[in-house]
């Protein structure tokens, strides 16, 4: 009994020491206040990092045939610029250029400001004009729901929102957009239900589509802003 009991004191004493040197979890901030404010570079780049996702418009077999008016696919990069991922850019922007925690916060109110969620699209054709068309479109939809897809606004100004930028160095091999997509449908219901687990981007550029797909953060949950 007593063998089990000193087992017992030092399962603890081993646990408690492990919950001590844990790591910060990545998503925290947004739900956190203030907590952004103390995470290193290193832990905000990795938030950032971790909404950046690449992807192809068209197959990776598809052929321009003998139109050389049109690229045959395109490649496809996107930033989901959720609330974590808003707290890590100005935390990357706070520590580049010594921002106070006021500018820092005015950063975050500022991307927020906008409504909705925001995606920034970066497209780069392959061969062809090298001209994306201008009517191509963004959707965003739960996994596996695409009749629940609304679809984005694109809103050039957004290029001007320091904590919209994300933290990914840019190629400028791509063109970038910013697309802002309601989180509430037509109807009034939430975009995000309670059993999604997974959003995906479609993005269609004349016949052919591409997608890239997130987990969805607690802090997206069944919000309805549009």
């Amino acid at each position: 009994m007593a063998l089990d009991a000193l087992r017992a004191v030092v399962g603890v004493l081993f646990a408690g020491a492990f919950v001590v040197v844990a790591p910060v979890p990545a998503g925290s901030g947004a739900q956190g206040g203030d907590e952004y404010l103390r995470w290193s570079m290193q832990q905000a780049e990795a938030v950032g990092r971790s909404v950046y996702q690449r992807g192809r418009v068209g197959g990776i077999f598809d052929t321009r045939l003998l139109k050389t008016e049109r690229s045959y696919n395109y490649k496809l990069a996107a930033t989901w610029l959720t609330p974590e991922a808003i707290r890590a850019t100005a935390r990357v922007a706070q520590l580049r250029s010594r921002l106070s925690d006021d500018e820092t916060r005015a950063l975050v109110a500022e991307a927020e400001g906008i409504g909705g969620t925001v995606v920034m699209i970066e497209i780069d054709p392959r061969e062809g004009s090298g001209v994306i068309p201008n009517d191509w479109e963004a959707l965003l939809q739960p996994k596996g729901r695409p009749v629940a897809a609304v679809r984005g606004r694109v809103d050039p100004r957004l290029r001007e929102v320091k904590a919209l930028s994300g933290v990914m160095r840019r190629n400028y091999d791509y063109d970038r957009f910013w697309a802002v997509f309601p989180l509430a449908r037509a109807d009034g219901s939430p975009l995000i239900e309670s059993g999604d687990s997974a959003v995906e981007l479609v993005v269609r550029i004349i016949d052919r589509e591409g997608r890239v797909e997130w987990a969805i953060p607690a802090s997206l949950r069944g919000t309805t802003m549009r």
